[in-house]
């Protein structure tokens, strides 16, 4: 006896979600790899060389297994407290802004969207700009109480009141408009860049270099008084933000389909825009801007495994955190002993990659 038409099509169907599946653990698993080689090979490679068995040596004497006596001091000392902190920052805020990215996309249903559209990376940048270039004036006070952590402090605090004046202009009659949203974004993106430019001009030459640096992105500051309290930031908001895989799911089917299955819309709207303000405030704070990564990771992985939120937020963290170790690696070494801004690496690899997109989508609508 033959199967119905309707028979197959659901077999068909159950077959295509089960080759996703199967498609989107192999690629969590890939990722996974990736970024754990991206870590490693971060803290092997450098102007001093340590090898595999002096890392594993000093990695075990940190959970009490063994001792690291046989590695020289001066190496512990760089692995410890130079490549490690590096190199854990690098996977956080890798993984931080791909997964902000893959909710921006969600929750915007646009997959050209990133979390720069809600002005969280040009608030910090602003804020912590201002610190650098009126640091020995009128911050001055600031500073000396907050010590060390001034910049990433006050910068993440500009990144949260940036989100905090976008969302309030874009609530009406206690719902989100995502539209004006979006528009607030620009117009405070705007606000940002131009306060930027006037900081700019009244810097003088050490303060440019450090605007410079920090405007295009580093992981050179890194050190565990700075990692730690960021990455519990980073930690919280990628943790919560995995918890939105279905309600972003519902979503795109429009949202009054996501009402009628059980999704509270607005709560999901503030939830996403408040752990992606978060996790990217964070980063920022402590590595300045780095453009590129939200916009191109998610993009990967919904072009392998489809648009299951499942798969492509954890997946986004993953890959995000492989591709900023490894663009930082690239940093370090191409042009030894300087260093490029970890921006301009990310930027030359997600520009190219945008203007593919553009390409693609305009062939695939047929428009070209």
């Amino acid at each position: 006896m033959e199967a119905s038409p309707p028979a197959l099509e659901a077999a068909s169907s159950a077959n295509l979600n089960t080759n996703r599946e199967r498609i989107g653990v192999l690629v969590l698993a890939g990722a996974a790899l990736l970024a754990m080689i991206g870590m490693a090979i971060g803290v092997l490679v450098g102007p001093l060389q340590i090898t595999l068995s002096e890392f594993s040596a000093v990695a075990l004497s940190w959970v009490g297994i063994g001792d690291a006596e046989s590695v020289s001091r001066v190496k512990t000392g760089v692995i410890e407290n130079i490549r490690a902190p590096r190199s854990v920052l690098g996977a956080l805020v890798g993984a931080s802004l791909g997964i902000a990215g893959a909710a921006m996309q969600g929750f915007f249903r646009n997959p050209l969207a990133d979390p720069g559209l809600i002005g969280v990376s040009t608030g910090g940048a602003l804020a912590a700009v201002a610190v650098i270039v009126l640091g020995g004036t009128l911050l001055s006070p600031i500073l000396v109480f907050l010590g060390a952590f001034a910049l990433p402090i006050i910068a993440f605090l500009g990144s949260l009141i940036t989100v905090a004046i976008i969302y309030r202009v874009s609530v009406f009659d206690g719902r989100v408009i995502v539209a004006t949203m979006l528009l607030a974004g620009v117009a405070a993106n705007a606000v940002a860049a131009s306060g930027i430019g006037y900081f700019t001009f009244l810097a003088d030459d050490a303060q440019l270099r450090d605007l410079t640096f920090w405007t295009l992105g580093s992981l050179g500051g890194a050190i565990w008084d700075r990692v730690l309290p960021a990455a519990l930031l980073m930690l919280i908001s990628i943790a919560g933000l995995l918890t939105l895989a279905r309600p972003l799911n519902c979503l795109l089917l429009g949202e009054a389909d996501a009402e009628t299955l059980g999704i509270d819309v607005e709560a999901t709207k503030r939830k996403a825009a408040f752990l992606t303000a978060l996790g990217v405030g964070a980063a920022t704070a402590v590595c300045g801007v780095i453009n590129f990564v939200g916009l191109v990771v998610p993009h990967v992985l919904r072009l392998i495994t489809g648009p299951d939120h499942r798969f492509v937020l954890p997946g986004s963290a993953l890959l995000g955190a492989a591709l900023v170790l490894f663009s930082d690696l690239v940093a370090r070494v191409s042009v030894a002993p300087a260093e490029l801004p970890l921006g301009v690496v990310t930027a030359a690899i997600g520009a190219p990659f945008f203007f593919w997109l553009l390409i693609r989508d305009k062939r695939t609508s047929g428009l070209g």
